[in-house]
């Protein structure tokens, strides 16, 4: 096995990860979610740092981490606002955006071509925030802290930062695709 494959079977070990935390949430086993949840966070850290530090970025990678990363926001995202632990609104905004984005990716690639490029500093901040709010959430149902009118202000900012984040990218990726599409001058 090469040194490269690393950070995919970190990734990996992540999707494996989003079962438990979602059977651990609907069996109401907080504390058992948290530590996993924190666990599927740094695994998303480290597999970058490797992949960036040792250059064992592979084409599967590519794949492999905004997959892990969608899945485990999604699926706790959508599990918790079944519990009643999170807006629908939210919920309806984060996953919206993901499914946008992933039909616009997936429609640039099968039209304009290959896919590439990183996550924007604002949806960086997005994902943050929304790591922090699902935590911060597990928590408040754990019974160990955070103040409910410090989660709703929070909720608030990751709902616009979904909405800046998504209509970036959608700005971002028209260009490219009125850009390179077939026939354009370059």
């Amino acid at each position: 096995m090469k040194l490269s494959y690393i950070p995919n079977l970190i990734c990996l070990g992540r999707i494996v990860l989003v079962g438990p935390i979602v059977i651990s949430l609907v069996r109401e086993r907080y504390e058992a979610a948290i530590l996993m949840f924190v666990l599927a966070g740094l695994s998303d850290g480290l597999d970058g740092f490797l992949a960036r530090r040792f250059d064992w970025r592979t084409h599967l990678g590519l794949i492999l981490d905004p997959l892990a990363d969608k899945l485990l926001m999604v699926s706790v995202f959508v599990t918790m606002t079944v519990m009643g632990l999170i807006p629908v609104w939210l919920a309806a905004a984060v996953v919206g955006r993901d499914l946008i984005l992933m039909a616009g990716g997936i429609a640039y690639h099968f039209v304009i071509g290959k896919v590439d490029g990183e996550p924007s500093q604002i949806s960086k901040w997005n994902t943050f925030l929304q790591l922090i709010y699902v935590f911060g959430t597990m928590l408040a149902a754990a019974g160990l802290s955070f103040h409910p009118e410090a989660m709703t202000i929070l909720g608030y900012i990751v709902f616009c930062t979904v909405i800046i984040s998504g209509v970036d990218y959608i700005v971002l990726w028209t260009r490219k695709a009125i850009k390179n599409r077939p026939g354009a001058k370059q």
